[in-house]
């Protein structure tokens, strides 16, 4: 049965084996700093905006899972490695994450979590001297990179064909 309503946001994984649907707006933008979180993404906090579960759909592929506490099931891709969702066992929303939609940047976090693991120096990270990509590698390195990771929209096979 093909689903009828309109997409509001979408995303997956880099690999493009899973994607996902939301057709209502998410919800409640976070950065949880708590050692669960930053041992889950492999990095100082976890970024997830949520969504109720009637408004919401996998269409491509099935993350893998690992339940994280007795409470908690966390969905990965089990190809690439990148972190999907949570979910809260007995709730009616799942939690995705930021980074695995297609336009993240239109999702800024309105609140953080787990502060008490939050890194000493966090607060710092703004201020730091930075570069952009080009300036880091050399012009022929990066021309020569052939870009593996699915694009930031839905596409009707992956991987495309050549």
């Amino acid at each position: 049965m093909t689903d009828t309503r309109t997409p509001i946001a979408t995303g997956g994984c880099q690999c493009g084996a899973i994607r996902y649907t939301l057709y209502s707006e998410p919800q409640h933008p976070v950065i949880c700093h708590c050692r669960m979180c930053q041992k889950a993404y492999g990095s100082f906090f976890a970024p997830f905006a949520s969504v109720a579960l009637e408004h919401f759909a996998w269409t491509r592929g099935a993350p893998a899972q690992f339940s994280s506490s007795q409470i908690l099931q966390r969905g990965f891709c089990g190809n690439c490695g990148t972190p999907l969702s949570c979910h809260t066992h007995g709730t009616s929303e799942i939690s995705l994450s930021i980074g695995s939609f297609d336009e993240p940047e239109k999702l800024q976090p309105t609140f953080q979590a787990g502060v008490e693991g939050r890194m000493p120096w966090f607060d710092q990270l703004a201020t730091q001297r930075g570069k952009p990509t080009d300036q880091l590698f050399p012009k022929e390195l990066l021309d020569s990179i052939e870009n593996r990771q699915h694009p930031d929209h839905d596409t009707g096979d992956w991987p495309l064909k050549k």
